[in-house]
């Protein structure tokens, strides 16, 4: 099992769970953060940390966004790596909640 970012990340990016991650497995692109699935050591420090509650165990990320983890996968490989807390973006709290920004990814 792994955890990842879900869709709410989007537009959003707190990074309130990258500071307790004992393994720094988080990591930033523009306005999303993804979690290495092979770094990721299943602690689920990061998952109570997330204002947005945008962080899931692979088992319970939603049906429909399925696709992030092959997007984390692909993204960490050229992301750089981040351990220390950022402000969010922002516009944040007006992204908080809305629904359909896996389109609003920026690679």
């Amino acid at each position: 099992m792994t955890f990842v970012v879900g869709e709410n990340c989007i537009n959003c990016k707190h990074t309130d769970c990258v500071e307790v991650c004992p393994v720094d497995c988080f990591y930033e692109g523009p306005n999303f953060l993804v979690i290495h699935p092979d770094e990721c050591i299943d602690c689920a420090l990061c998952e109570p940390e997330c204002p947005v509650e945008a962080i899931f165990a692979d088992d319970e990320l939603p049906e429909d966004q399925q696709l992030l983890l092959d997007i984390a996968v692909e993204l960490a490989e050229s992301w750089p790596n981040i351990s220390e807390k950022k402000e969010a973006l922002p516009e944040a709290e007006t992204w908080n909640g809305k629904p359909n920004k896996i389109e609003l990814l920026i690679k």
